[in-house]
C-alpha cells in the first residue's frame, strides 16, 4: 500500500488516493468507498507525505506520527476525533511524546485522529504500510503547487503553509516540505 499518494482535498471530506494525472487535473479515488473522481489543477490539495507536526525541538513527518500511533494502538482504530480534549491530548502524547503543545492545536489532533481512523478503515494501517521496500522507486505525480518548487532544495522548510487556502486544508501545526 502506498501511503505516499494519499491526499486531503480542501472542501471535500475524507482522504483520497492519487490514481492518475490528466492534462487539466488528477483522477483521485476516495480511500474508503473507492469512488473515483476528477479534480482540477486549481483544487487545493495537501499530500500527506508533505505534512509534518511540530515537536519542541524539530518537525516530525506525519507518517512517522501515524506509524507511532499505529504501534501504540496495536494497528487498531484509535479514539474518535470527537473525543474530549483531554483524551485527544493523551492520544497525541502517545503518538508524539514531545509534541509542541503551543503549536499543535486540538483541531490538529482531531484531524490526526480522523485521518488515522479513515486510513485504518481503508486498510492502510498495517505494519507493512510503513515499510519502504529497498530499491523501490517512488512514482511522482506532479501536484499543481509543486511544479514551481522543484528547483528548491529538499532540505529547506518553511514555518507555515504557502497560502491561506493551503492552511485550511492542512492542520495548523503542519506545513509543506518544499520539494
Amino acid at each position: 500500500m502506498q501511503l505516499e499518494k494519499i491526499i486531503s482535498i480542501s472542501g471535500k471530506p475524507g482522504l483520497y488516493k492519487l490514481v492518475s494525472q490528466l492534462k487539466s487535473g488528477f483522477i483521485v479515488e476516495e480511500v474508503i468507498t473507492k469512488k473515483k473522481a476528477s479534480i482540477s489543477n486549481s483544487s487545493q490539495v495537501s499530500l500527506l507525505d508533505n505534512i509534518a507536526m511540530f515537536t519542541v525541538d524539530n518537525e516530525v513527518p506525519l507518517f512517522t506520527v501515524l506509524e507511532n500511533l499505529a504501534k501504540e494502538e496495536d494497528y487498531k482504530e484509535t479514539i474518535s476525533h470527537k473525543s474530549s480534549e483531554q483524551d485527544l491530548r493523551e492520544m497525541m502524547t502517545k503518538a508524539l511524546p514531545n509534541y509542541d503543545v503551543d503549536r499543535v492545536y486540538v483541531s490538529d489532533i482531531k484531524k490526526l485522529a480522523q485521518w488515522y481512523n479513515i486510513l485504518h478503515k481503508a486498510g492502510y494501517i498495517t505494519p507493512e504500510s510503513f515499510v519502504k521496500a529497498e530499491g523501490e522507486e517512488q512514482q511522482e505525480i506532479a501536484m499543481p503547487e509543486q511544479d514551481a518548487k522543484k528547483a528548491a532544495p529538499k532540505t529547506e522548510k518553511s514555518a507555515a503553509p504557502k497560502s491561506t487556502a493551503a492552511a485550511k486544508s492542512a492542520p495548523k501545526s503542519t506545513h509543506r516540505k518544499q520539494g
